[in-house]
């Protein structure tokens, strides 16, 4: 008998570009869930290194994996790049989904992972995307990179077919993943990412750390806050709370400073002005409550 998470089809999409080091355990986690995707299509984004050669062997071995071969741009194109390369991904889909991820492969999870994941929108039709919560291991130790529980971890984002369309997908910038979740949360739907142990999603490097280093990922952090209409007092308390994570007490600081840089610079800002304002909404009473006492989560 069929089960409930077999009931559905399941369309993944992987940007990825120079991956060598983490694809093969990535590939190794997809290939072990109890209820794989129905397809999953890489899209290597002019890789340089050993990546092609793995996605050709692995693609000679999983049926369902499909590969997309994008040009060499000559570089790392962060936000705008990631979804460039996902809509390639998309235009290869020919077949029907209920549901759809953009996911990176630098990453290791349960081989529950997407069954875990079905039965959470099974159970709760409102839900509109889901993700477990995102850890990395230093020390033989997992530190949690701390998530927000309305937003979806932008490195494994599984969204009802309904709400990514509603959403009008992702948008191609730098905060296309904190855009996403407040476009659904203006829809009407839930979003969430849950603290289950077969949700949990190892990342297998720093967060931010895939643009030359961490301390220029977090500048990219606060000017791409800029660009989604984030408020000042929000950005200051969240970076003061970031400070506590690596790069100890800088990172915090590069976040406010990246912020600070756009804000002088009169850079672009995201054109939905009913967006930025719902967004500050949202950013003033979460400060309320921190204020309040209610905690961060």
């Amino acid at each position: 008998m069929d089960t409930s998470s077999d009931a559905h089809s399941i369309v993944i999409i992987s940007p990825c570009r120079d991956e060598e080091a983490t694809l093969e355990r990535t590939v190794a986690c997809m290939r072990a869930q109890t209820r794989p995707p129905d397809l999953w299509v890489i899209v290597d984004d002019g890789s340089r290194d050993r990546t092609p050669a793995i996605l050709k062997a692995a693609a000679e071995e999983v049926p369902w994996l499909r590969v997309v071969h994008k040009a060499d741009r000559g570089h790392r194109k962060l936000g705008g790049g990631v979804i460039d390369a996902f809509y390639a991904g998309l235009a290869a889909v020919d077949v029907d989904y209920d549901f759809i991820a953009k996911m990176d492969v630098d990453l290791e999870f349960s081989p529950r992972y997407l069954e875990r994941s079905i039965e959470c929108f099974d159970r709760d039709p409102e839900l509109g995307a889901v993700s477990g919560k995102v850890y990395r291991i230093e020390d033989g130790e997992l530190i949690e990179e701390f998530l927000i529980d309305e937003m979806v971890a932008g490195q494994f984002k599984l969204y009802r077919r309904e709400a990514f369309e509603k959403i009008g997908g992702f948008v191609r910038e730098v905060m296309w993943d904190g855009i996403d979740f407040h476009r659904a949360r203006m829809e009407g739907f839930k979003t969430a990412s849950l603290a289950e142990p077969e949700l949990r999603i190892i990342h297998l490097r720093l967060m931010g750390s895939s643009d030359a280093n961490v301390y220029r990922g977090r500048l990219r952090w606060g000017r791409g806050q800029w660009f989604m209409g984030s408020s000042f007092p929000y950005i200051l308390a969240s970076g003061v709370f970031r400070m506590r994570e690596k790069p100890y007490f800088i990172g915090g600081m590069l976040i406010v400073a990246g912020f600070l840089q756009a804000a002088l610079r009169r850079e672009r800002r995201y054109e939905d002005r009913e967006f930025r304002r719902q967004l500050r909404r949202w950013q003033y009473r979460r400060l309320l409550g921190l204020i309040l006492g209610r905690g961060v989560r």
